[in-house]
């Protein structure tokens, strides 16, 4: 089987890897000043998709953009929010370098949609192919890819731990080759108990001293589990931004989330924002709690939020997500000011951040692979793939970390 690494190597971001010349895994960006895409245009005969985050899926439609219509074989709720993604970026940034496509090809991204559910193998550019479920967020799948002589598992991303939200991923399929996501593989992740008490607590003190909290959060995913912390805390709450939207999308699959009932408790919970700027700065002035996008306070209504809180030390911004460098939530979290609607704003309001993570972390990495101690291991999504491979050498498992746009052949 011959693996080349389009995006994903030795970094997180922009995932693609093309198998045997036909066969595409993921097709993501990287988002940043400029927006990174994948290092080679490609003409697959199919694509496969683990998930629907922009970093897996946010270069797709440009593979649309000609004459050749390759199949898109996916999860049901990957599909429905990798259009919603690639919609919105359309929305945001049409017509610019930050959206390297158009209307059109989003729209054919349907035409050529194939749905499979977990355990469900099917056949996609000569080379059979088995999604199981990958616990990261509602969809994600890992992708086991048979070409007939070898059987390639490529994780996607994962979590092994059970959230509110989602269950651990518990499958370890037979597979001579692995290709393992490796993002969090200096980290070890504090017990999600503790984490969800901590932060419960950190709001519940804020509202009962009169202050407002504002939580940005990813849409997909971690607006869910935070409707769902709150709702077992007692703790009313607001939603706004893309979250709302997913949140009532998700209520559609429900055999893709942990606890069908669970979510409609938390959607329950939680008073959807349905007026602009005018109702926000109203509801900020009310002593709650507001859970909103975006996680790293790069746009959407936080960005009308956080103006109207910043400077009574009573109220908080809570982060709930890892602050990529260079984004306004980093810059407030290391200096205690940011750039909001570009304007430089100190801000006097309380800055925590808490680590509700969906991805496996260094321990979770080691138990997964520890069902493949004889099988090679490829390590890509990480900013340390080499130093982890490393590490894994030392124990005895055959590791390496490919570079950006090298050629593995592996058997």
């Amino acid at each position: 089987m011959k693996l080349r690494f389009l995006g994903g190597a030795r970094e997180v971001g922009r995932s693609a890897i093309l198998v045997n010349d036909r066969l595409l895994l993921d097709y993501g960006m990287a988002p940043g000043n400029p927006p990174a895409y994948p290092v080679s245009d490609v003409s697959p005969e199919a694509v496969v998709v683990s998930h629907g985050h922009l970093d897996h899926i946010g270069a797709l439609p440009t593979l649309l953009s000609g004459t050749e219509r390759p199949p898109i074989h996916w999860t049901p709720p990957t599909r429905e929010l990798a259009l919603t993604l690639c919609r919105d970026t359309l929305k945001l940034h049409g017509g610019t370098y930050d959206c390297p496509f158009t209307e059109v090809e989003v729209g054919r991204m349907t035409q050529v949609s194939k749905e499979h559910g977990y355990g469900e193998t099917f056949e996609a550019a000569g080379h059979e192919i088995t999604f199981y479920n990958a616990g990261h967020i509602p969809g994600s799948a890992h992708v086991l890819v048979d070409d007939g002589e070898t059987k390639l598992l490529y994780t996607g991303d994962f979590h092994t731990d059970d959230t509110r939200l989602l269950s651990g991923t518990t499958d370890r399929p037979e597979a001579d080759v692995v290709l393992c996501e490796s993002t969090y593989s200096d980290v070890d992740h504090d017990p999600r108990e503790e984490v969800e008490r901590r932060f419960a607590e950190s709001v519940q003190t804020t509202v009962r001293e009169g202050g407002t909290v504002i939580v940005p959060a990813f849409a997909i995913g971690r607006t869910q589990e935070l409707l769902h912390v709150c709702a077992a805390h007692g703790i009313d709450c607001y939603v706004d931004g893309m979250g709302k939207y997913i949140t009532q999308m998700l209520r559609n699959y429900p055999t893709y989330v942990r606890d069908e009932d669970a979510l409609k408790r938390a959607k329950s919970n939680a008073r959807f924002v349905t007026g602009k700027n005018g109702q926000r700065k109203r509801i900020a002035r009310k002593n709650t709690v507001i859970v909103t996008t975006s996680g790293m306070l790069t746009g959407g209504p936080a960005m009308t939020y956080v103006p109207e809180i910043r400077t009574n030390p009573v109220n908080k911004l809570t982060f709930t997500g890892y602050q990529v460098e260079g984004t306004p939530g980093r810059e407030l979290l290391e200096y205690g000011r940011a750039e909001i609607n570009r304007q430089v704003m100190p801000v006097s309001a309380q800055v925590e951040a808490y680590d509700f993570s969906a991805h496996a972390d260094r321990e979770g990495l080691k138990e997964f692979l520890a069902s493949y101690t004889d099988t090679p291991v490829l390590l890509n999504h990480g900013d340390r793939c080499e130093a982890f491979a490393a590490e894994l050498e030392g124990e005895g498992f055959d590791a390496s970390a490919p570079a950006l746009d090298e050629t593995v052949h592996v058997e």
